[in-house]
């Protein structure tokens, strides 16, 4: 059973969310606070974080910062109260995974974690596969069964969003992809045209595997229409 902390220091929330997590078929355990939350990651080690933005004591921005330092990559769907971009933006570029406005509907957080969850979970046929299974382009290799990749022979850590978004492009290697079909292949939902959220993550990539950002060596801009994997 797939186990989801939620965390926020609104009871009435939390409750609603667990409620129809469970009546899903999650394992469900929360914190109401952010050192809380810190704590139940290690303790309870879950598959899924539901982080709300505006948390006592340690706010969910910082909570997914020390999550991600730490090297801790739980995907985690953040919340936030706050229609604000720049919030957005932040959460995504501290590892968040994905982010959702409050107020929503159970019914699209639970889409969106079951949709997130696809994305990054092995298959058995991929658990099961040969161990020399690759996909290499200059010097970076990727091991999809185990969720892993290579660069200049050092591991390289990634975020569950990073590795899809990777792994696409390089299985389309060479061909331009629009943010819009990276969107809809990597996030594998509406995401009514926030095609910022691809930009974020390729920088990401960017940072982890190119020896200059500004003339990336892999991963190419395609002007006005997306990017392309090449090497």
């Amino acid at each position: 059973m797939i186990k989801v902390l939620v965390v926020d220091d609104e009871v009435s929330i939390v409750k609603l969310l667990q409620f129809n997590l469970e009546k899903s078929g999650f394992q469900v355990v929360t914190a109401f606070d952010g050192r809380q939350a810190l704590d139940m990651v290690k303790s309870e080690q879950p598959d899924f974080i539901i982080l709300d933005l505006m948390l006592p004591k340690m706010d969910g921005m910082d909570v997914c910062k020390t999550l991600r330092q730490e090297r801790i990559n739980t995907p985690i769907l953040m919340l936030t109260a706050k229609d604000d971009e720049l919030d957005k933006i932040l959460g995504l570029e501290l590892g968040a995974d994905d982010y959702l406005t409050k107020p929503f509907s159970p019914r699209e957080v639970i889409a969106r974690v079951k949709a997130i969850l696809r994305r990054f979970q092995a298959t058995p046929e991929a658990a099961t596969a040969p161990e020399d299974v690759v996909l290499q382009f200059g010097e970076i290799r990727i091991y999809p069964e185990k969720y892993e990749v290579f660069c200049k022979d050092a591991k390289i850590e990634l975020t569950p969003k990073e590795f899809e978004l990777l792994h696409y492009l390089a299985s389309h290697h060479g061909r331009v992809l629009t943010r819009d079909q990276l969107l809809n292949a990597v996030w594998n939902y509406d995401f009514i045209g926030d095609s910022r959220i691809v930009d974020v993550h390729v920088s990401h990539l960017r940072e982890k595997l190119e020896d200059d950002t500004k003339n990336p060596r892999y991963i190419k801009t395609v002007r006005g229409l997306g990017y392309k994997l090449e090497g």
